[in-house]
């Protein structure tokens, strides 16, 4: 049976919705034969791992443990979703402190038990700043770090779909950038619809703008939306695209969305923060957005707003300031 690698893929918080899909994905997709699943919660945790056994996946060596060293040693890709979930009434803001302090700790366990690992895609939110702070004190070069982004743009596309009665095939490169919470910034002239640029078609009058807002408020309250539809956040879509990363920076299927990534060019810097990305085995690598002299400022706008979380995260001392920050990795200039 043929997979994309025989290295160890350590999914971390493998007990929860997200874990357990994405663990269910990886495999189906078929990345690697050696899954370790890791969870602090050990009775559920068992659960998932007697759940995949019973599958009956073929050539497949599927380990579950709720010791962290086990579980990350010899780890040469990691996902995690190892944080709170967002709750009803909740923003992803709202769990930057415990999720901070998670991240940190994350960051100093790959930096102990996995610091050869080749890829670590971090899912929990705000995923820009636990991103950010894992890849600090994790010891990791930036290209090695991302974080879940593409949930945004893939909202985008499906508004897009509902309110145009359009196949999804029709539409190509919608684009959110900036920061994976309220202060996105969502593109229109990236995207094309049958060859032709959405913002044209907006000026034009075909998506009049007052319901072009609507449809960037969609996207933006898109993670609210499912909560109050399911009673719970998201699950099954962050697991398959943070799997599709991975299987990117394995070497598999270009990663077809934006990535969070370290930014430090361009006007943006020292953050972690959604831009047009590449994934590859030699890690993700991104360049600078350009766009309407308005989406720009919506950017600029976002990217304001993660500093201000970021200088948040600061203040409660979780990580040092940023003129520090080379001491801690010196990998971060």
């Amino acid at each position: 049976m043929k997979f994309l690698t025989d290295k160890k893929l350590t999914i971390v918080g493998a007990a929860g919705m997200i874990g357990s899909n994405m663990a269910q994905t990886a495999i189906m997709m078929k990345l690697t034969p050696n899954i370790c699943l890791y969870d602090p919660y050990a009775p559920a945790l068992e659960g998932v791992a007697e759940e995949l056994l019973q599958c009956g996946f073929e050539g497949m060596n599927i380990t579950y443990t709720s010791d962290i060293k086990e579980a990350l040693t010899g780890a040469k890709y990691i996902v995690s979703s190892g944080g709170a979930a967002r709750k009803a009434g909740m923003t992803r803001e709202d769990l930057l402190k415990g999720n901070s302090e998670i991240a940190a700790q994350f960051g100093k366990d790959i930096r102990s038990y996995c610091p050869d690992v080749e890829h670590v895609v971090v899912v929990f939110n705000p995923a820009d700043i636990t991103g950010l702070i894992t890849l600090l004190y994790s010891g990791l070069k930036p290209n090695q770090v991302s974080t879940l982004a593409a949930l945004d743009s893939t909202r985008l596309l499906n508004e897009l779909v509902k309110y145009l009665k359009i196949p999804a095939a029709d539409i190509e490169n919608c684009r959110t950038y900036g920061g994976h919470g309220e202060q996105m910034a969502v593109f229109a002239s990236t995207t094309r619809i049958n060859d032709r640029s959405l913002s044209d078609l907006i000026k034009g009058g075909l998506i009049p703008q007052a319901e072009w807002e609507e449809i960037k408020q969609k996207v933006i309250q898109g993670g609210k939306h499912i909560i109050e539809l399911r009673g719970r956040s998201s699950f099954q879509s962050p697991a398959y695209l943070s799997i599709e990363m991975i299987a990117a920076a394995m070497g598999g299927t270009p990663f077809r969305w934006p990535a969070g990534v370290y930014v430090y060019s361009g006007g943006f810097d020292h953050i972690m923060m959604a831009m047009e990305t590449t994934i590859t085995k030699e890690g993700i690598s991104y360049k600078i957005v350009k766009g309407s002299s308005e989406e720009e400022a919506e950017l600029k706008k976002s990217y304001e707003h993660l500093c201000t979380l970021r200088d948040e995260v600061i203040d409660m001392g979780i990580i040092p300031p940023i003129k520090e920050w080379n001491t801690l990795n010196p990998h971060i200039k």
